[in-house]
């Protein structure tokens, strides 16, 4: 079985052809400045050279049509013809309360995207275009949704209801929603898998950390808390989001420097997090190193990093009355053997004690960083969201 899947954004693409008997990537690629002068796709085969294509492409249809060619293309394609795709699983960023799980496309699962434009304006619309994009060329072709949020609505009500007037939530349904859940639905699998467990027998703290970063209680399998909230910005302080502050900040800056919501949302998005208290980057290598060359303020801004990590896998802990393990995912979770140490060198109360040795070794592989009989395992879990997303389609089209 080989499945397409797509991860949409607003200005680009990106795909992974997977064989679902090795589960492999057969062919993977990146559409950027879709819409924009000087778009191109960038296609690498499996087992060949890489193809950069340079194209106009006006809208997601285009970009689509393209990445089709180029899997099926004579020279430096994987299949020989489209009719060798079983299926197309897409990435869709908000279900909202709509959607519990994966689903296959239908008019209604594309009438709830389209509802959640207002929750994604980003990245809806463009998982919607390339749904319709794909229903297009490839029809009869089972098309499946795979939402972020779909993982975290197992939260109960005292875990995603706000502290605001229950009309907002009744009239605009203003509660957390959680992101990176497929990534921390895979991670979260695989600690099962490494710990010899049945996921409803493990209480997990999964650590997607990056440029966005999210933490998600995980209790049975279900997710019961995270971090992350009605948008992204929310939560731990990150590369450019500013994460968790006290929200009169917001009308202060407002009336300080004269500017709309608009732009302090952009503020906070954009120029806060990691990159607008250190003053040097957003991207964590950076700050690393500029903290080695004695740059106070890059020092402070991975200090406070630490510190909003610990927080969080203290008070979840608390939640889940207990944790078996801790993953490290994502980029900065899988290759910095620092942000790790920093983090776990105060989780003693936990029964976490790491080894050194391994987790300076650990750089991107699946691997269990704790001290031999340590109550706490910590594991370092690369994430595979890809190979999630084409895991729940496979399942879904096979009970059709």
């Amino acid at each position: 079985m080989k499945i397409l899947v797509l991860n949409c954004g607003s200005s680009s693409l990106k795909y992974q052809l997977m064989d679902m008997m090795s589960q492999d990537a057969l062919a993977k690629g990146l559409v950027e400045r879709i819409g924009l002068p000087g778009a191109m796709l960038t296609h690498r085969p499996k087992n060949g050279e890489k193809e950069v294509i340079v194209a106009d492409l006006p809208d997601h249809t285009s970009a689509i049509k393209l990445v089709l060619q180029a899997v099926a293309d004579p020279e430096y394609g994987v299949v020989e013809s489209l009719n060798e795709i079983d299926a197309v699983g897409h990435r869709v960023l908000h279900g909202g309360e709509k959607v519990s799980g994966s689903v296959l496309v239908t008019h209604e699962v594309k009438q709830a995207i389209e509802e959640c434009f207002e929750l994604g304006p980003l990245h809806n619309p463009a998982n919607l275009a390339g749904i319709i994009a794909c229903e297009q060329m490839m029809p009869g072709t089972p098309q499946v949704a795979v939402f972020d949020t779909a993982f975290h609505q197992t939260m109960p009500p005292e875990a995603y209801i706000y502290g605001i007037p229950y009309e907002y939530y009744q009239q605009y349904k203003i509660r957390r929603y959680g992101f990176h859940g497929t990534s921390h639905k895979y991670v979260s699998q695989r600690a099962a898998v490494i710990l010899g467990k049945k996921p409803d027998k493990l209480k997990l703290i999964s650590c997607h950390l990056g440029n966005g970063s999210s933490i998600t209680a995980v209790k049975y399998g279900k997710s019961v808390e995270t971090s992350m909230g009605f948008t992204p910005l929310e939560g731990l302080m990150m590369g450019t989001r500013s994460g968790d502050i006290d929200p009169t900040i917001v009308s202060f800056i407002m009336k300080k420097d004269k500017i709309s919501g608009d732009a302090v949302n952009a503020l906070l998005n954009k120029k806060s997090g990691v990159l607008g208290l250190s003053g040097v980057s957003s991207d964590f290598r950076d700050l690393e190193k500029a903290a080695d060359e004695g740059n106070y303020r890059a020092q402070l801004a991975l200090d406070v990093f630490v510190h909003d990590v610990k927080k969080y896998i203290g008070a979840y802990a608390a939640i889940l009355d207990g944790v078996d393990g801790i993953i490290f995912t994502a980029g900065l979770g899988e290759n910095s053997p620092m942000i790790r140490s920093s983090i776990c060198n105060t989780l003693s109360y936990l029964g976490v004690s790491i080894d050194e040795e391994k987790n300076e070794a650990s750089r991107g592989a699946e691997v269990d960083i704790s001290k031999w009989g340590a109550r706490c395992k910590v594991l370092v879990i690369p994430t595979n969201e890809e190979l999630m997303i084409a895991l729940d389609t496979k399942e879904i089209i096979e009970k059709m």
